[in-house]
């Protein structure tokens, strides 16, 4: 599926079937000292741990982007948007029925935002040198490890974060964990991304939607959402 990224001219509503992806490059977000201000307490001890400066920065700016997003969604002043966190870990907003995600790495950050549906987002920047064939052993399903190995050499790396991308996705999107395990279900590693088998039954895989992102050069991205009637938009962030 192709998707194509829009700049905005004015705040986009969000329809109860869409779901929103904001695609933020964290070096040129710009209002880094706004960004900053809205922050909490608790986040900026978080970016004061970080030993690297360009990784402090970078989380200020992605902390602070959400906000800023969800504000505008919510009507709300960045800074007095609560989070609460569900048993696993995954933040969420005690109020209301919107939902969202986030995943950044490198200068890239996406943040998926839907009315009361579920959602999930990964993106990862691929490296040079990654042990794909060790963390398939380990975290792909058998079904996934045998469509990996039929991919030609020069084609594994992408195939293998392909896989990657969507598994993240979908694991954050259901929220739990999957303390069953990673190889307890089956996605495509192809242009289309989808979720092609689960232990836990058919109507598990029909209860969820993967689609693929497209970005810059050396990222990968996938995108999961609760039901199959939803479509995404894309929106760059432009300061």
């Amino acid at each position: 599926m192709t998707i194509a990224w829009e700049t905005p001219s004015g705040w986009p509503r969000l329809s109860d079937d869409e779901i929103h992806v904001w695609c933020v490059e964290l070096d040129a977000a710009g209002e880094e000292a706004a960004l900053a201000a809205c922050l909490s307490e608790e986040e900026r001890e978080r970016a004061s741990g970080l030993l690297s400066g360009t990784h402090q920065r970078r989380f200020v700016v992605a902390r602070g982007m959400l906000r800023q997003l969800l504000g505008l969604y919510l009507d709300q002043d960045p800074g007095a948007v609560a989070f609460s966190r569900g048993a696993h870990g995954k933040p969420f907003l005690p109020e209301g029925g919107l939902h969202f995600n986030v995943s950044h790495t490198q200068e890239l950050a996406l943040y998926a935002i839907a009315h009361d549906r579920e959602v999930g987002v990964d993106v990862e920047w691929m490296r040079p040198q990654v042990a794909h064939e060790q963390i398939a052993a380990r975290f792909f399903s058998l079904e996934e490890q045998e469509a990996l190995a039929q991919v030609p050499d020069e084609e594994r790396r992408a195939a293998f974060y392909n896989i990657w991308t969507r598994k993240e996705a979908y694991v954050k999107a259901r929220g739990d964990g999957i303390a069953a395990g990673l190889g307890t279900f089956a996605v495509s590693l192809g242009a289309e991304a989808a979720l092609l088998h689960s232990d836990e039954g058919r109507d598990e895989v029909e209860r969820w939607k993967l689609v693929a992102l497209e970005l810059a050069d050396g990222y990968v991205a996938a995108l999961c959402g609760a039901g199959v009637d939803w479509r995404m938009r894309g929106w760059h962030w432009r300061p």
